[in-house]
């Protein structure tokens, strides 16, 4: 927590806004649009899951729609997918920033059009934080005429060319878990330039009650929406973003400077005029033989680190969904390790985990 988290919080009491909705609502849906600049209009939402979800019915997104999802990416990203009754179709990585690839989202596009129909959607994400290719990505969607919903839950504070990420898209979406790099606790966002798209969103994510003195309905909606209390944790988080963000390029640059030299050990670097908020710092390990006597070497000293995700291809609530794949996300899979990347780590805990891994591979 920055510090002002509580005064937002306490105001919320004090005043009797306790329930959904409230200035703190207000104040941090301006708080972001603010700092994301380009335009934007924000809504404020209970997760970042709900905003993808509204973010694909906002699009038209229905039973037997197919949308193209990045397949190394946390399962929030397509589970929403399903929840439509639509179909996923994963798409592989490219090396260069270990997001969404070009090449094969070109590839699966033109074999859906040709076998099946047009897909409704991508969903494009900034993994860890690193921007994905905006330029080819936006230029695919503009040739074929699908929107991107650009899924930022890992990426605020990141920019490509100077612009936040999370503006890109048709729709972006962000998320305020208690893993990223602000959190509300609980809660997300949907950010778009169109404002008629923002007002649906909250339209729908507030029960989707039509304008009547009565509780009246037309359309079936959802209790999305970010809890005054909440977004008073928000607003006092926001104040310290930039910190945040430094503190976890800090955390990622101390790697690099003491490992990136260390056989065996790759990092990703930012290709020119990417700005990556390095959510997590990651590390990329000769084969899975080493990553697993890394991770559970730090394990046996009670520190923390994980895989990379899983593709969603190889999970199996998804295995028999469509896939255009040629190895990269596996092969990162098998060879990549998060290690410890928190905002408050000191010094001394980064030299800890730097020391053990550098006496693994002695």
């Amino acid at each position: 927590m920055g510090g002002n988290e509580l005064k937002y919080i306490h105001e919320a009491f004090d005043t009797n806004w306790v329930a959904p909705l409230g200035p703190n609502v207000n104040a941090f849906e301006k708080a972001l649009e603010t700092k994301l600049e380009n335009d934007v209009h924000v809504a404020a939402l209970s997760s970042g899951t709900g905003a993808i979800h509204l973010a694909l019915e906002l699009l038209g997104v229905g039973p037997g729609d197919e949308v193209l999802c990045q397949s190394l990416t946390f399962s929030a990203s397509a589970n929403p997918i399903l929840y439509l009754g639509a179909k996923p179709i994963f798409i592989d990585s490219e090396a260069g920033t270990w997001n969404l690839s070009p090449e094969l989202l070109r590839e699966a596009i033109l074999h859906r059009i040709e076998h099946f129909k047009k897909p409704k959607a991508i969903i494009a994400v900034h993994l860890y934080g690193m921007p994905y290719q905006v330029e080819a990505i936006g230029d695919i969607s503009k040739e074929f005429n699908i929107p991107v919903i650009e899924d930022s839950a890992e990426a605020l504070g990141s920019k490509y060319k100077g612009i936040s990420c999370g503006t890109f898209g048709t729709i972006g979406i962000l998320s305020f878990n208690g893993n990223k790099i602000i959190t509300t606790s609980g809660g997300g966002a949907l950010v778009s330039k169109n404002k008629e798209l923002r007002d649906k969103a909250i339209f729908l994510a507030t029960q989707a009650r039509d304008d009547a003195p009565h509780y009246q309905h037309s359309h079936v909606g959802y209790n999305y929406r970010m809890s005054n209390v909440l977004a008073g944790i928000g607003r006092g988080q926001m104040e310290v973003l930039d910190l945040r963000v430094a503190s976890r390029r800090n955390n990622y640059a101390f790697y690099e400077r003491e490992l990136g030299s260390v056989p065996g050990i790759s990092f990703l670097p930012e290709p020119e005029e990417f700005f990556s908020n390095r959510w997590l710092s990651c590390i990329l390990t000769a084969n899975y033989g080493t990553r697993e006597k890394i991770r559970l070497a730090l394990l046996d000293e009670n520190i923390e680190s994980r895989p990379l995700w899983k593709p969603l291809h190889l999970q199996p609530v998804f295995q028999k969904y469509e896939q255009f794949m040629d190895g990269t996300s596996e092969n990162l899979f098998e060879r990549g390790l998060c290690l410890p990347s928190g905002s408050n780590l000191e010094p001394g805990d980064l030299e800890r985990v730097v020391t053990i891994i550098k006496n693994v591979l002695a």
